[in-house]
C-alpha cells in the first residue's frame, strides 16, 4: 500500500513548480514561461470521463523544451501515487541524460488529485501527523481499536473534503488524462518513462490504448494481476531483502553502529529497537518517534544505495535513544516539512491505491494477512499491511480490478526490474513483461529503487537507444552491478 513514495529520488522533492499557470485554449496548450527554461500550462479535462461535456478540472503541465532536433514530447511519471510529476519534470537534468534532454521536450503533469491538478484534500497539518504516528502494529484490542478509528476518520475526511473527486481519481481516468496530454502536445504516439506506481499508469494507458504507443519505458513495475494485500506482502518481503543487504554491507566496511556482528544478530537488534520505540517513542524535535514513524524512518534510506550512510548514522543516534533523524527520514517519505506542513501526497496516495483496486471490507481480513506477512517479513510486513486499512472504509467504489494488462497491438514497452529493489521487487517488473504481448525484459544486479540514471551505464544507454530509436534491448539482457 505504500506506494506513497516510491520514487524518492532527491532531485524530485527540491524544486517547486513556481509556474504562473494559465488555461489551454480549445486545442493545444497555452505556455508560459515559468522560470529556469521552463513552460507551464493547464490542460482541461472531464471529471468524469462518462459525461464529457459535464465539469472539467485543470491539469498543471510543466515542459523543458528539446535543445536539439526534436523528435516529440517525452511524458514523465515518477510514482507514488501521489507525487508530483511537475516537480519531477523540474528535475529533468538530474533525472535523464542529456542525449534525451537534447531530442525530447520533457513534459511532467501532475496525475488529477495531486499536487496543483485538482488536489485532494482531507485531513489537517495536525491530524495527519496524529493519523501517521498511529500504531500501525497494533499488539492489543485498544490499539487495534485505535487505528480503526483513525482509519474511518481519514476515509470521512476525504469525503468531505474531495467527495465529487473521488470516484475519478483512479489510474483509468489518469490514463485518458494523459492520452488527452498526448493530443494536446501535438504527438501522434506517447513517448514515455514511468517509474514505480508511473510503470502501473503507462502499462494501464498501453492496455486502454495499444496503438498510441511509440516507447515505454517502465522502470521498477508493479505487476497489475496481483492483489492489493499481496503487494503489501511482497513489498514488505522486498524491504527485508533490501535490510539484509544493507547490513551485509555495513558490516563488511566495519563502521556499523550494532553490538552483533552478524546478519541475523543485527537484523534481531534492529526488531528490539523497533519494538521498543511502541512502549517508549524516542524523542525528536518536538514530536515523539513512534514505532510507526520509527518503521518509516528505516526504511526510506533502503530506497537508494547512496543513503545508507545515512541510514548507518539514522540507527546510531536511535541506538543512544535520539529519534531526530529516524524523523527526518520519515518525513522526507511523507513529504512533511520542517515547519510541519504536508503536501496533498498522502492524502492522493491513499485515495488513488484506495479506488484502483479492491480490497477487503472486513478489519479481520488486515489482521489475518498482517499476523502473515510478520512472519515473513518481521520488520515490516505488519505495518506494511495495516497501512492500507482506510480502504476498507473507502466511500468511493474501486474502478479498476486486479489483472493482467495485455496491451495488445502495442509496439515494444520496455519492463526494467532491479534484483534487490526494495519497493517494487524484481518479480513484479518479470511478470509485468511477461504479460504485456510486447514486454521486453531488463534486468540489474542493483539495490535501491529503480535502475533508470543510477549509476548503470548498461541500464541507460539500453534506454536512450530505446526511447530515441524505437528499439529495445533483446529481451531477457541482464546488466551487472556497478561494484
Amino acid at each position: 500500500m505504500w506506494f506513497r513514495a516510491l520514487i524518492v529520488v532527491a532531485a524530485t522533492v527540491l524544486f517547486a513548480s513556481g509556474c504562473s499557470l494559465i488555461e489551454e485554449p480549445a486545442s493545444g496548450l497555452r505556455w508560459s514561461d515559468c522560470g529556469d527554461g521552463f513552460d507551464c500550462a493547464k490542460l482541461s479535462v472531464p471529471l468524469d470521463y462518462g459525461a464529457p461535456d459535464g465539469e472539467h478540472i485543470k491539469i498543471s503541465v510543466v515542459r523543458l523544451p528539446a535543445t536539439g532536433d526534436r523528435i516529440g514530447s517525452l511524458v514523465v511519471n515518477p510514482g507514488g501515487p501521489g507525487s508530483s510529476g511537475v516537480s519531477y519534470a523540474r528535475a529533468a537534468r538530474s533525472i535523464m541524460s542529456e542525449k534525451l534532454r537534447e531530442r525530447f521536450d520533457v513534459v511532467g503533469f501532475d496525475p488529477r488529485g495531486v499536487g496543483e491538478s485538482a488536489p485532494i484534500e482531507c485531513l489537517s497539518d495536525a491530524r495527519l501527523d496524529a493519523f501517521i504516528a498511529l500504531d500501525t502494529t497494533p499488539d492489543t484490542p485498544q490499539e487495534q481499536a485505535a487505528l480503526e478509528q483513525g482509519s474511518r476518520e481519514f476515509a470521512k475526511g476525504c469525503q468531505a473534503g474531495a467527495g465529487r473527486l473521488l470516484p475519478h481519481v483512479g489510474t483509468v481516468d489518469a490514463a485518458r488524462d494523459m492520452d488527452a496530454l498526448r493530443q494536446a502536445l501535438g504527438d501522434q504516439k506517447l513517448t514515455y518513462l514511468g517509474k514505480s506506481y508511473g510503470t502501473f499508469l503507462g502499462a494501464v494507458y498501453a492496455d486502454m490504448f495499444p496503438g498510441k504507443v511509440r516507447a515505454l519505458v517502465l522502470d521498477g513495475a508493479l505487476d497489475p494481476a496481483v492483489s492489493r494485500l499481496k503487494l503489501n506482502a511482497d513489498q514488505a518481503m522486498g524491504f527485508e531483502r533490501a535490510l539484509r543487504a544493507y547490513i551485509e554491507s555495513c558490516l563488511t566496511e566495519g563502521n556499523c553502529p550494532f553490538r552483533s556482528h552478524t546478519v541475523d544478530g543485527v537484523l534481531a537488534e534492529v526488531t528490539d529497537l523497533l519494538h521498543r520505540t511502541d512502549a517508549s517513542p524516542l524523542p525528536g524535535e518536538g514530536r515523539q518517534t513512534t514505532e510507526a514513524l520509527a518503521t518509516l524512518g528505516a526504511l526510506t534510506p533502503l530506497y537508494d544505495r547512496g543513503s545508507w550512510p545515512e541510514l548507518t548514522e539514522t540507527f546510531r543516534q536511535a541506538l543512544k535513544g535520539d529519534g531526530k533523524l529516524l524523523l527526518r527520514n520519515a518525513d522526507q517519505l511523507i513529504d512533511r516539512h520542517d515547519n510541519g506542513v504536508y503536501s496533498n501526497q498522502t492524502e492522493a496516495n491513499m485515495a488513488i491505491n484506495c479506488v484502483d483496486s479492491p480490497y477487503p471490507k472486513n478489519v479481520a481480513a488486515y489482521a489475518s494477512a498482517a499476523t502473515k506477512a510478520e512472519r515473513e517479513a518481521p520488520r515490516f510486513g505488519a505495518y506494511l499491511m495495516w497501512s492500507s486499512l482506510p480502504c476498507a472504509f473507502w466511500p468511493a467504489k474501486p474502478t479498476l480490478i486486479n489483472r493482467p494488462l495485455t496491451a495488445k497491438g502495442a509496439a515494444p514497452i520496455l519492463v526494467i526490474g532491479t534484483e534487490r529493489d526494495p519497493a517494487t521487487p524484481y518479480e513484479w517488473a518479470q511478470a509485468l513483461a511477461d504479460e504485456l504481448d510486447s514486454g521486453v525484459f531488463l534486468g540489474y544486479d542493483g539495490d535501491g529503487h529503480t535502475a533508470y540514471f543510477n549509476g548503470s551505464t548498461c541500464v541507460d544507454d539500453a534506454v536512450d537507444h530505446y526511447l530515441l530509436t524505437g528499439t529495445p534491448p533483446q529481451d531477457g539482457t541482464f546488466c551487472p552491478g556497478i561494484g
